[in-house]
């Protein structure tokens, strides 16, 4: 059986999990929640060199804390570490959470990029508002969400072109789903020197992306370093992400799972990783299939976590939209063929 994208093309189509997202164009910003319906196995690696977290140490395989019920991805910097508390509020409410002597304590680790000089207007008044952005992702969570601009990728810039919320899936041969969810707020880029082909085409399914195959010879420039806002400086941006399987996992096998789709961020920008980025995935198993049962499928698991993550980013820069006051254009607006 060759791969194949999920019924929706989503994180969603791993069972179990649903998004929710909240913004405001004129800040430029905004937030994306991932519900657990039952708390699901999670793990993380961080590879960039200005990550922003929150609860991310308890989710390394030696610490006691084996599930989460939620996630977060927002943009706001530092501020954007305050929408898990919404969600928090949101989910005490219904009563999910750990239950510690009377007490429920949801679990929501968190990760945000930085979108404070992209234009919007950022002159909140004492509270920024990326609390209330998470409580109200929460109440509007679905198995159907929008990419592009909205969420998270609300005010994503990459090296030249708008960024975006991107998403993907991919059925294995084994049964299992791999799923990929990813704010694109990148310092370098994601397309090929100057033409609209992504670095990602070779992974591409179902001209999700444009179509626009990888070009052959490379351009001569395709190995230069592009970079957002070189003038004064680089300043901080980040790319962050989710990685999910349907697949019973343990922390550590997820963790790899995470790493793994570190791979889907080398093949999707470049330059990736580098030290004005806080690029970060979190690792999600919700268990609804068994474990892989050979060294074979455990290793497709991987593979599809960092092809799926590659084909989720450029899907995020992709179906980006164009907004007045944007600092940089849209792919569609440059390379669209409608």
């Amino acid at each position: 059986m060759s791969l194949r994208p999920g019924p929706r093309n989503l994180l969603t189509d791993v069972a179990g999990l649903r998004v929710g997202q909240a913004g405001d164009v004129d800040l430029n910003s905004g937030t994306t929640v991932v519900l657990c319906d039952q708390p699901a196995v999670a793990a993380v690696q961080v590879l960039g060199g200005a990550p922003g977290t929150r609860e991310t140490d308890l989710l390394e395989p030696h610490n006691s804390v084996e599930t989460v019920h939620a996630l977060v991805l927002s943009g706001g910097s530092a501020f954007g570490l305050d929408a898990a508390s919404g969600v928090q509020a949101a989910l005490r409410e219904k009563g999910i959470g750990f239950q510690v002597r009377g007490a429920v304590v949801p679990i929501v680790p968190a990760a945000i990029l930085f979108d404070l000089s992209n234009g919007g207007n950022k002159e909140w008044s004492r509270f920024p508002p990326y609390r209330d952005f998470g409580y109200q992702a929460v109440t509007s969570a679905s198995e159907d969400f929008t990419l592009g601009t909205a969420g998270a990728g609300v005010g994503c810039l990459t090296a030249g072109l708008k960024g975006g919320l991107g998403s993907a899936s991919t059925l294995l041969p084994s049964g299992h789903t791999v799923s990929a969810l990813v704010a694109v707020n990148a310092m370098g880029g994601v397309t090929v020197g100057d033409q609209g082909a992504f670095w990602s085409a070779p992974f591409e399914m179902d001209d999700e992306f444009g179509g626009i195959p990888y070009p052959h010879p490379l351009p001569a420039d395709a190995g230069a370093v592009r970079l957002k806002f070189r003038d004064p400086q680089p300043v901080e941006a980040t790319t962050i992400a989710i990685i999910a399987t349907d697949a019973a996992l343990t922390k550590a096998a997820a963790k790899r799972l995470a790493i793994a789709a570190h791979d889907g961020f080398s093949r999707a920008i470049w330059p990736a990783h580098t030290p004005m980025d806080g690029d970060l995935v979190f690792a999600l198993a919700t268990g609804r299939e068994p474990a892989p049962l050979s060294t074979e499928d455990a290793i497709a698991i991987y593979a599809a976590g960092a092809s799926t993550m590659a084909r989720a980013i450029a899907r995020g820069v992709y179906a980006a939209t164009p907004a007045p006051g944007d600092l940089m254009p849209s792919w569609g607006r440059l390379y669209s063929r409608n």
